[in-house]
């Protein structure tokens, strides 16, 4: 069983799209251990995004994810990352395959609906900054 942490963003979230995300990660087979709507503090949008500190498009980034409501996710399942990211499509919805959420739903690259952890290390690191001790299942 693995771990990953998903999260319908804030565009995601001012569409109405999290019953129909909710419904398809339940329908993939993955368990939700956590859930919880939140907007998130610029210090951890900051912290979350830190690997494009340098990036010109840090500052746009850390602005659209604090900008209003977030509905973070912790997901376990077999292969739990691999595919989350698998569902959630190409960061670019244009690239995104035919069925995925970002194909689905996505309007730009910025505003691509999903996030998810790409790595095991990640994967810790953000579910560990987006729930407390306690709050996982």
């Amino acid at each position: 069983m693995e771990r990953t942490f998903a999260m319908i963003k804030p565009d995601g979230v001012r569409r109405g799209l999290t019953p129909e995300i909710l419904a398809r990660i339940a329908k993939k087979g993955y368990r939700v251990v956590g859930l919880k709507q939140m907007v998130i503090a610029r210090e951890t949008a900051e912290s979350h995004y830190g690997e494009h500190k340098e990036r010109p498009f840090f500052g746009e980034l850390v602005d659209f994810i604090t900008g209003g409501p977030v509905v973070a996710i912790a997901l376990e399942g077999e292969n739990a990352i691999a595919g989350w990211r698998a569902m959630m499509g190409a960061t670019n919805p244009a690239n995104a395959a035919p069925g995925t959420i970002r194909a689905d739903f996505a309007t730009t690259t910025g505003e691509n609906v999903t996030h998810g952890s790409d790595s095991p290390e990640s994967a810790e690191r953000e579910l560990a900054l987006f729930f407390k001790d306690g709050e996982l299942l």
